[in-house]
């Protein structure tokens, strides 16, 4: 299994990254990345999945439609990754959703397979929780959009990472692949990542997985760039490496088989006192770098 999928080796069909459940050889997380150019527009059908569809770039309208009726969502969206929170819609399973985008843009469509079918839903930019995680030098930015306990999904749980550059994130290393009530849950996961530039030279970073146990042996030291996208069935994974100079974006979309949509993690024991250094250091003084509005536009 490769689990590092270097950009333009994730292709499918429209997509420039296309990992399903099958492809991942796994049984719940999926992400789709759509670019769309001026006046395009992308129909897919949502099956057995629930879907957040969040503008990486551009604006867009979410339509999503099915035997009960028809809901459109306006997306502002946001000019980049690197430039604030954007809106995003809920699309849900056994549905059929269409993306159209007037001026073009670049769309994630983070997907998890599920069993309830909820209602589809628009969620604000405004709403959305902006956390720093970490400090000194493992000082990171966490935009909670779809996280557990912030907006409802039946399985699927989505956050995006910004990473300052020449820090380190998922650090301490840590893993979500046993299933340990009130401790730990499993939970697949995919990295994508994008990177700041600087001076017209493209950014690059690295991200470390181990493995954490008999028969959870993923193991993956990679050099990441723009679209890249790393699979992690299980392991302790973090660091996430930023090289100095250029700010690290990952989008982390998660699911499992567990019967409680939640965010539970275990610490690598070696690493795990790094956690006790942080009250004595200042967050970086970068972060944030954007904060959600305080309306939506």
């Amino acid at each position: 299994m490769t689990y590092h999928l270097p950009a333009g080796k994730a292709l499918g069909g429209p997509y420039t990254v296309d990992i399903t459940p099958e492809r991942a050889g796994w049984g719940h997380s999926g992400l789709r990345i759509l670019e769309l150019p001026p006046g395009g527009a992308h129909s897919f059908e949502t099956g057995d999945s629930e879907w957040i569809v969040v503008p990486l770039s551009g604006g867009c309208t979410v339509a999503a439609a099915d035997d009960f009726g028809r809901d459109t969502f306006e997306l502002q969206g946001r000019r980049d990754v690197f430039s604030g929170v954007s809106d995003f819609a809920y699309v849900p399973r056994d549905a059929r959703a269409t993306v159209t985008s007037a001026a073009g843009g670049r769309f994630a469509l983070t997907g998890a397979r599920c069993d309830r079918r909820l209602p589809a839903r628009y969620g604000a930019a405004s709403d959305v929780p902006v956390e720093l995680r970490g400090t000194g030098n493992c000082s990171r930015q966490v935009n909670n959009f779809g996280a557990a306990g912030v907006f409802e999904c039946d399985k699927l749980i989505a956050v995006e990472v910004i990473t300052p550059g020449g820090n380190w994130s998922s650090f301490p290393p840590h893993k979500h692949d046993e299933h340990r009530p009130g401790e730990e849950s499993v939970l697949e996961e995919i990295y994508y990542f994008e990177f700041a530039g600087h001076d017209g030279i493209p950014g690059l970073g690295y991200q470390r997985v181990s493995p954490s146990g008999p028969g959870r042996d993923t193991d993956v030291l990679a050099e990441v760039r723009d679209g890249d996208v790393v699979l992690i069935p299980d392991g302790w994974h973090g660091p996430s490496m930023a090289t100095p100079g250029h700010h690290m974006y990952y989008l982390n979309v998660m699911a499992g088989p567990e019967a409680e949509r939640a965010w539970l993690i275990c610490d690598h024991p070696d690493h795990a006192w790094v956690r006790d250094t942080w009250p004595d250091q200042p967050v970086d003084p970068r972060l944030p770098l954007y904060t959600a509005p305080e309306t939506s536009a």
